[in-house]
């Protein structure tokens, strides 16, 4: 099933999103996916397809300064999880997406986290793939170093850095071609880079995770963690603390597979994926 390529006007800024359109619907809610850093849509490649073949419209955007949707500049864009929410609201509401699952990965994921516990009234369904959740989550120094003076500026402007980061989360090489595309807006606009370094800087982990611990005292949606065992950043023991206080909370464990499960082994994601959203009753 082909993935379709779109861009967007929200306001003064222009979101790209792929996107996948069921050729027999199956009456579910869409299904949108938020990537992590220093990531795009592009990692959904795999699973769009997959949850088009089973009914479901699956969304996934580039949040802002990443991929293909526009690189503000800091003084234009705060890139902060406020900021990123706000942007986000505005485009799920240019989109006209007021109930649907969602699923989040990594760090920045963490930000579409925070929007769902904001507003349980929208999400039907929570899947959570190898993402903070807890206040003992820390940003790896992979991503850390990507924010600091002097040495950040440099780093982010080299497209080699997604090679390592992707590459340092898990146990396996990303292929050329894949790489080419997580590299391409690195290598077209040093605006990619200074909005990474933004996003890093102003990434508010510890404040993020206090507020989703306490949104996840209160959350009674379906969720369904699916963890890669090979993720040196975020172990295992994170996913069980959070399932064991949530009523509908389940676990799947993903061997041979590291922080970012989709780009790793999307065949094992989207067999823990498509069930959980098509079961009829919990």
């Amino acid at each position: 099933m082909a993935i379709a390529e779109y861009k967007v006007q929200v306001g003064s800024l222009q979101w790209f999103y792929r996107e996948v359109i069921p050729e027999t619907p199956n009456g579910r809610s869409p299904v949108l996916l938020l990537h992590g850093l220093p990531s795009q849509s592009y990692s959904w490649r795999e699973i769009l397809p997959e949850l088009g073949k089973q009914g479901f419209r699956a969304i996934a955007p580039d949040w802002i300064g990443f991929g293909y949707s526009d690189w503000p500049e800091p003084q234009d864009f705060a890139y902060t999880p406020e900021a990123f929410i706000e942007a986000l609201t505005a485009f799920l509401g240019v989109l006209e997406l007021s109930r649907f699952s969602l699923v989040v990965q990594g760090f920045l994921g963490s930000v579409g986290l925070q929007y769902g516990l904001r507003h349980p009234d929208q999400i039907e369904r929570l899947v959570i793939l190898n993402t903070p959740i807890t206040p003992t989550a820390k940003l790896p120094w992979k991503i850390k170093q990507l924010g600091l003076p002097l040495i950040g500026d440099m780093l982010t402007q080299d497209p080699l850095l997604v090679d390592r980061t992707l590459e340092g989360g898990g146990p396996y090489q990303v292929q050329n071609a894949a790489l080419d595309v997580y590299r391409r807006p690195f290598l077209t606009s040093s605006s990619a880079g200074r909005a990474l370094l933004a996003t890093v800087r102003h990434l508010q982990l510890a404040t993020a995770m206090a507020e989703i611990t306490a949104g996840f005292t209160h959350w009674q949606q379906p969720t369904l963690l699916v963890w890669g065992l090979q993720d040196p950043w975020l172990p295992l023991s994170m996913a069980q603390q959070v399932a064991s206080g949530l009523a509908g909370g389940e676990i799947v464990t993903l061997d041979q597979v590291g922080h970012y499960p989709q780009e790793d082994w999307p065949e094992q994601v989207h067999g823990a994926l498509i069930p959980f959203l098509r079961r009829a009753n919990f």
